[in-house]
């Protein structure tokens, strides 16, 4: 118990340090279209238009009634309470990896090695998936990622009770993930070792098969995942892939790790295998793509990180407190140098309450609080991952105002629910370009969809009035 106490202590230090290396962007990426979603729970007026594309990812979890609900503590503002789960989210992770790692060896040294190396490699990217191990947001992704760790360590232990109440929660979150999680555990546990593979291989092959043709329109709806399929990846993709397989064969010749090392080589080698066999941008169904079975790598590279780190512990840093200091210092400054390029216009640390850094952001704000509330806005299509400065960071979260659909995150959203295609592309093509077009073809595209705001970059051309400027970006009426 002792030891649990310590393990709980020290993973919190290590939790703020990672928090502080990797910041806290609460409403970029895939943090606004949860964001969003919350806010609908908190204040159903909010987004009367389009509402389909804030909703919709509500169905299938749990994770934004809970946190409408925390939201409603006495004297809790949304933001604060954000920045108090993303933390909990980092220490939870940490301590679940601590457990994970606890399982394998009794060293203390490859312990805290596990642990730290995992701290200073929570914004490591996924390969070709589109995820990182920790997001510098809240997500579902928060809770399921140390739940399902947890998961995988009782499950080790043998303590099923504890695996299967962990693996719950997580689904109450993720539910995908939490499918991924229940792979690992399956391989790790099943013997022969060669049936869950089998199984995994046999229920991809059925599902592809039993699934309807999809039209045309849904498929161009796919090819816009281009992660989805590995004849898409570029080369340090696939290194990415190859990579912490090559790391895991190597370690898991050191017998403490043998058997979880193991599982991580199978559970990757086998979601590579149903990725090329059935996630084919050729093919006329994309259900097993659409599952997006390279997400079990998130397992991968955790085990990875948990399983290098121990090795460096026990053999490279050992009990020199020098070496622990520059491994964590080196790595950090490594770390938080590459998140700094990643959100160079926004405060490395969004702290709540205090005013945005980003143009983009300080223009969304205006919006919340300068137009009425069934305001419409279009925005090009690719503001997210093309607008300069903006940071990914999402208007409808934001400016708490309906938009019409984007490309990168509602063409996320369509690309899982066949459903919205037929809006998504209605959406995002009459905004595709929006910055060049002239205001005849502005008003062509957009009047039949009721739009009455457009957000332009400030060098755009338009007669339009434009009642909000600064050096990046204007909010301008649809006249």
């Amino acid at each position: 118990m002792h030891q649990r106490t310590r393990a709980a202590g020290g993973t919190l230090l290590l939790a703020i340090f990672a928090a502080a290396v990797a910041g806290f962007h609460p409403y970029s990426e895939d943090g606004g279209v949860y964001l969003a979603g919350v806010k609908k729970l908190l204040h159903p007026a909010l987004y009367p238009t389009w509402a389909v594309f804030v909703t919709e990812h509500l169905r299938f979890s749990l994770f934004a009634p809970t946190v409408a609900a925390l939201a409603h503590f006495p004297g809790l503002t949304l933001d604060w309470l954000l920045l108090l789960l993303y933390l909990l989210g980092a220490w939870a992770t940490l301590f679940a990896g601590w457990i994970l790692i606890a399982k394998c060896t009794v060293d203390e040294r490859a312990r805290w090695g596990a642990i730290t190396l995992l701290a200073c490699w929570l914004t490591l990217p996924i390969a070709g998936t589109s995820l990182i191990l920790m997001d510098p947001y809240v997500t579902a992704r928060t809770f399921s990622t140390p739940l399902v760790l947890a998961a995988i360590a009782w499950a080790l232990s043998r303590q099923w009770l504890y695996c299967a109440l962990a693996l719950t929660a997580a689904a109450a979150m993720h539910p995908l993930m939490a499918g991924y999680g229940l792979a690992a555990i399956l391989v790790l546990t099943i013997r022969p070792a060669w049936l869950p593979p089998a199984a995994a291989l046999v229920t991809a092959t059925i599902l592809q098969l039993l699934a309807p043709p999809e039209n045309l329109a849904y498929r161009q709806v796919v090819a816009t995942r281009y992660y989805w399929f590995l004849s898409q990846w570029q080369w340090y993709e696939i290194l990415g892939l190859l990579g912490p397989i090559a790391i895991l064969l190597w370690l898991s010749r050191r017998q403490p790790f043998t058997q979880l090392a193991r599982t991580a080589i199978l559970l990757g080698t086998v979601a590579t295998a149903i990725a090329i066999l059935f996630a084919r941008l050729s093919t006329t169904t994309h259900l097993v793509a659409r599952m997006q079975p390279l997400r079990c790598f998130q397992i991968v590279y955790l085990v990875m990180a948990l399983l290098l780190g121990a090795w460096l512990g026990e053999r490279i840093l050992q009990a020199k407190s020098w070496r622990w200091i520059v491994f964590l210092a080196s790595m950090g400054a490594i770390m938080f140098s590459v998140q700094r390029n990643i959100y160079p216009h926004s405060a490395h640390i969004e702290w709540p309450g205090t005013p945005p850094r980003n143009a983009w952001q300080q223009a969304f704000l205006w919006a919340r609080d300068n137009t009425p509330p069934d305001a419409l806005f279009a925005l090009d299509a690719h503001y997210i991952t093309q607008g300069p400065g903006e940071d990914a960071q999402c208007f409808r979260a934001i400016a708490e105002r309906s938009a019409l659909p984007d490309y990168s995150k509602d063409g996320g959203e369509a690309s899982i629910t066949p459903a919205l295609t037929d809006d998504w592309l209605r959406g995002q093509s009459a905004q595709t370009n929006l910055e060049t077009m002239p205001n005849t073809q502005r008003h062509t595209q957009l009047t039949p969809l009721h739009v009455t705001w457009i957000v332009l970059q400030t060098n755009s051309q338009t007669a339009w009035s434009c009642p909000y400027v600064n050096a990046t970006v204007k909010l301008c009426r649809v006249e």
